[in-house]
């Protein structure tokens, strides 16, 4: 068989790393030395390579973080209150395999959606499906499921993603049908997803600003009681990054 038709099969087979990497063996010398098996195997763990970056591009394009905030870029500064060794097990993402969750708060500016986007970037890079949505935004959305019809659907979305990510939780007030929504999505994904919520509201909080005690104890229930807690501290890394000299 000609090479270029086991490279056209490779990429009939979908194997278009291998195709790649069988194209850059046969077009250079320097691969002629080397044995069967260890070009057999160069060939696939392009393959391998190749997918594995396309499905993390894919959940990364699904979902929809508001910053590709990447995990080696974490810091540390004093005042913040952010243990690293507390950081550091949360990236080896054994939380999200026991369906746990993460509770980020603090103050404006401290970087709780940045953390939390990083956190999800690092869930992706496992191989595990990822949800951002503003809290408000996703009650809007449920809501508007629910005129439409397309409630279920939404709600199945929802459930199957691995890590679900409600940033500014609290920030706004919840009205009756946006406690219930909340509380069924919680409910549709205990014990078979994990969780990052992030806002201003401090946890203490949360029962007076959901206002039904029913519901703020179910609620409470399936996040607060199994989730690591991360209280941001410190100035606003906005308001220093506007302060900081720009470059000539």
């Amino acid at each position: 068989m000609q090479s270029h038709q086991m490279i056209e099969q490779l990429r009939g087979l979908r194997l278009h790393g291998m195709a790649e990497a069988l194209e850059q063996q046969l077009g250079s010398s320097s691969f002629a030395d080397i044995g069967f098996e260890r070009r057999l195997q160069m060939l696939l763990h392009k393959e391998f390579s190749n997918r594995e970056t396309a499905r993390f591009n894919r959940i990364i394009k699904n979902a929809k973080l508001k910053v590709i905030a990447h995990p080696v870029d974490i810091k540390y500064p004093p005042g913040r209150n952010l243990d690293k060794s507390v950081v550091s097990d949360l990236l080896t993402c054994s939380w999200i395999h026991s369906n746990r969750g993460v509770l980020i708060t603090g103050a404006t500016g401290t970087g709780k959606t940045w953390l939390a986007c990083a956190l999800g970037v690092q869930a992706a890079q496992m191989g595990h499906t990822v949800m951002y949505r503003r809290t408000t935004r996703l009650l809007e959305e449920l809501s508007l499921a629910q005129d439409d019809g397309s409630i279920l659907k939404l709600r199945n979305q929802i459930a199957r993603t691995k890590l679900l990510i409600l940033d500014d939780f609290g920030i706004k007030d919840l009205t009756v049908q946006g406690r219930n929504d909340l509380l069924e999505v919680l409910d549709d994904r205990d014990d078979s997803g994990a969780l990052i919520i992030a806002g201003q509201k401090p946890v203490r909080e949360w029962h007076d600003w959901i206002k039904d005690p029913t519901i703020a104890d179910a609620i409470l229930e399936r996040v607060v009681h199994q989730s690591v807690k991360l209280e941001m501290k410190g100035d606003s890394m906005r308001k220093a990054a506007r302060r900081a000299p720009q470059p000539a």
